[in-house]
């Protein structure tokens, strides 16, 4: 089960003890600090992970909105105030929620709700484009995509070359290129799949990786094209 690190930021305590209370009693939470002090909270979340921040609007010192708006790191937020006139431009921040006081714990839930399934649809994504799972040996073995080297086809295999050692799985090629994010890989042969970052340098009909020449196939000659696009300056 996830579980979500929260913070709270507010001026009154008494709004930070109601955060307290409704979080306690949901098992997937885990509210590690509330604030009165924004530059404290500011200090917490650049050193800590924090996944959710609960922040008041209407501060003394400075405006919610405004205090997430000088964040290097954001957390996914939801807002929290007395004010509604608020609301619209909560949601131009991208704000989960906007909760106004006083809020039930129902209303409270059903917010933690929304976020805890924004909060696994962005980690799904990103796992998405950060790794794939291919079958070798009998296990399914995770690959970080940048960790790739090349990937060639042999016969009815596909051989990704990774460090230490490659990893040999029943695939064709065509299978792998779907599980990959076109963005950062090309297909530039019928034998050959290279990550664009990778590369060393290229010519109309060869693509050096990781000190090997790698051909251009005479039916990919669109990759030149490509790969001059990218690089132009």
């Amino acid at each position: 089960i996830m579980r979500l690190t929260c913070i709270a930021l507010d001026d009154e305590p008494l709004a930070l003890q109601i955060i307290a209370q409704y979080c306690g009693s949901i098992d997937f939470i885990n509210l590690q600090k509330v604030f009165t002090n924004p530059d404290e909270a500011k200090i917490y979340i650049e050193q800590n992970q924090v996944d959710v921040l609960f922040l008041d609007i209407q501060m003394p010192d400075i405006n919610g909105i405004q205090f997430y708006k000088s964040l290097s790191k954001k957390p996914v937020v939801i807002f929290t105030t007395a004010f509604k006139d608020y609301a619209a431009e909560g949601f131009n921040i991208d704000a989960v929620d906007y909760l106004l006081k006083p809020y039930s714990n129902e209303r409270f839930l059903k917010a933690i709700q929304k976020t805890k399934e924004y909060i696994e649809f962005l980690s799904a994504q990103d796992l998405q484009y950060n790794s794939i799972f291919v079958k070798c040996n009998n296990e399914m073995v995770k690959i970080n995509l940048k960790n790739i080297e090349y990937i060639e086809a042999l016969d009815d295999y596909i051989k990704i070359y990774i460090k230490p050692y490659p990893v040999l799985t029943l695939m064709t090629l065509k299978g792998v290129m779907e599980k990959l994010p076109a963005q950062l890989f090309a297909r530039v042969h019928r034998s050959y799949i290279v990550p664009l970052d990778r590369i060393e340098k290229f010519s109309r009909n060869k693509i050096q990786i990781a000190g090997k020449e790698i051909p251009i196939g005479s039916s990919y000659a669109d990759v030149y094209e490509k790969l001059l696009e990218i690089n132009k300056h």
